[in-house]
């Protein structure tokens, strides 16, 4: 059977105020999860009221594992099981590990993907980033009562084809519908609202806990182009992290310590390096945990003569990126700072000169890559109307059958991919359990104009009388043009999907033809549908007759019951009569309407009957 329409394409029906979308920013030293509450951007929290949450997993010996902060405390106690920076090993084999960063670990030495040895078996990259995006997808439904629609997880914009693959392969693994994966400066600059102007160029400097990515940017109709990247996958926070362990190890002769010395220096480090983003000076009085005396000094001067190198390392990408897009300085119109070593106030002051402009850093550094994704999601499950930021479009229109012959589009052409759009559907005949799920596609009204794409069954449906069911048709189109489609009943969950290959099989020539017979026959096509619905309107409410004097018919005088029966017999004998398409469009509304007033006194009937049935043992 077909589907009869219930919901209208495009509206804010309960299917679109049901799509929750979040964003997720897959951080090498944090991981944020975001999303949109009451149309503005909101980061989500933990149950202990973290945003941030440490991207770190610790695998246990009982078979558990923490994830985040309770992972990160494990540092110190254990840290060949407690697995940190994980992002700067995806997509990598073992042959890009650096021999000269020495890591707590044990690897397996494969030349395939980097395996790390825990308690828990050998974990990779994409397991390891897997636990942490589960972890945020548990925070999202804590905080919004329900799974996530779909989210859009930020990459770095350098990420290779391996790294990106390898992101989205994580997120599958946790559950994740993945609408798109975004680089993190287009992020960055939607978060800002920089896409809300006519044009502009805009660098984005973010440095994050392992990594330094700096983007130009160029918006031009609402589009952004990346004109460079520059940066360094081997820098970021983690390195003035280390930066300050090696002044402390030296300043204190700190030769040979343990491990779990050294996570606790590390950690300590982490905290002065923080502290001298708004302090002169800090203090150091602390026991590491093989009794190891930890007592000095530390001014920001100090601190800025031993990062001196870094700070270089990490300008010298801008220029880079400045000469690679072919642009001078004054050619940035904002500079937007992103990740958490962002803050430095020695990288914030040398890119302070170079520019002699400010910068962008009212939204928190830390967030604002998640928020960015957060909005972008919003719009990719259809909350938004904005359509911004895609750089490809649907060409034709997308849609399934229903009664009557009828194409209803879900996915209108030149809708901006990658797009989510949810539609509830129901049954037209009582005890119907089953139904077909025929995916068209061209601008025609009628099925027979348009390309039949595929077809699926949808079985199991619980017997119920017709229009109780409710069937959710979903149709996503990924950012490589991958269209699938899903039906699902409410009430029981049963489901059932197809996936159908990029562009769909239509060159230019055709999707030209297909749009300008549709443009021709427009006014045909739309009286076609008129009638088809009136017909669909008219055979239903003759059935409903037809079962209603069956049953009751014997309340009604027999001239009552002759009347209706000879409504009926007119409005079927027109609903075949080949005559003018407009014409019979009128005659059968008319038809209908004589019906339902020959119906109006045993409507009345069947209703009174109805409320004295449920008024009996009651007290009024």
């Amino acid at each position: 059977m077909a589907l009869l329409q219930i919901a209208e394409p495009g509206s804010l029906s309960e299917p679109h105020k049901r799509n929750i979308a979040i964003g997720i920013d897959l951080g090498t030293t944090n991981s944020l999860v975001a999303t949109i509450k009451n149309a503005t951007p909101t980061v989500l929290q933990n149950q202990d009221d973290e945003q941030l949450i440490p991207s770190v997993v610790y695998y246990a010996p009982d078979e558990t594992k923490l994830i985040g902060s309770p992972a990160l405390k494990m540092q110190v106690v254990d840290p060949a099981n407690t697995i940190v920076s994980i992002k700067r090993f995806m997509g990598r084999s073992f042959g890009d590990v650096d021999p000269t960063i020495s890591y707590p670990y044990s690897f397996a030495k494969t030349e395939g993907i980097i395996e790390i040895a825990t308690n828990h078996g050998y974990k990779n990259p994409i397991q390891v980033s897997a636990d942490i995006l589960r972890e945020l997808k548990n925070i999202a439904i804590e905080n919004l009562g329900e799974e996530p629609t779909g989210a859009v997880i930020t990459v770095p914009a350098y990420f290779n084809d391996a790294q990106r693959n390898a992101t989205k392969l994580a997120a599958q693994l946790a559950g994740l519908h993945v609408l798109r994966l975004l680089a993190e400066p287009t992020a960055a600059a939607i978060a800002y609202g920089l896409d809300t102007k006519n044009e502009g160029t805009f660098l984005v400097y973010d440095l994050g806990g392992g990594t330094l990515d700096v983007s130009i940017l160029q918006l031009s109709n609402g589009v952004f182009k990346v004109l460079a990247v520059s940066g360094d996958t081997h820098l970021g926070g983690d390195d003035f992290d280390h930066c300050i362990l090696d002044y402390i190890k030296d300043k204190l002769g700190l030769n040979k310590i343990s491990d779990k010395d050294n996570a606790f220096l590390l950690n300590l480090a982490k905290f002065i390096k923080e502290s001298l983003s708004d302090k002169q000076s800090i203090t150091v009085n602390e026991i590491t945990p093989g009794n190891q005396i930890i007592n000095f000094i530390l001014t920001s001067d100090e601190f800025y003569t031993i990062s001196a190198q870094l700070v270089q390392k990490a300008i010298r990408p801008i220029k880079k990126a400045l000469h690679d897009a072919k642009l001078d300085i004054n050619a940035i119109d904002e500079i937007i700072m992103v990740g958490g070593s962002s803050r430095l106030l020695n990288i914030r002051s040398q890119i302070t000169a170079i520019f002699n402009k400010p910068l962008l850093t009212n939204i928190d550094p830390d967030k604002v890559v998640a928020i960015g994704a957060a909005i972008q999601a919003n719009v990719l499950v259809g909350n938004s109307k904005d359509d911004y930021l895609l750089l490809d479009v649907t060409p034709l229109s997308l849609g399934i059958e229903t009664m009557g012959n009828l194409v209803e589009k879900i996915i209108p052409r030149n809708s901006t991919i990658p797009v989510s759009r949810a539609q509830d559907f129901t049954t037209y005949k009582d005890g119907q359990t089953a139904m077909t799920i025929h995916v068209l596609q061209g601008e025609r009204e009628m099925v027979k104009d348009c390309r039949s794409l595929a077809k699926f069954s949808l079985k199991d449906i619980p017997p119920m009388a017709a229009g109780a069911a409710r069937i959710r048709v979903t149709f996503q189109i990924d950012a490589d043009g991958l269209l699938s489609v899903s039906a699902q009943e409410q009430t029981t969950g049963i489901s059932n999907s197809i996936e159908i290959k990029p562009s769909f099989g239509l060159n230019d020539e055709q999707i030209a033809k297909m749009i300008k017979s549709s443009i021709s026959n427009a006014k045909i096509d739309m009286q076609k549908r008129q009638l088809s619905e009136a017909i669909i309107d008219a055979e239903a409410l003759i059935n409903t007759t037809i079962n209603s004097l069956s049953c009751n018919g014997d309340l009604l005088e027999e001239e009552e019951k002759n009347k209706i029966n000879q409504s009926i017999a007119e409005l079927q004998t027109q609903l075949t009569a080949n005559i003018e398409l407009t014409q019979k469009i009128h005659i059968i509304k008319k038809l209908s309407a004589n019906l339902n007033e020959a119906t109006t006194n045993l409507a009345t009937i069947l209703m009174d009957m109805a409320v004295k049935q449920g008024l009996i043992g009651k007290n009024i």
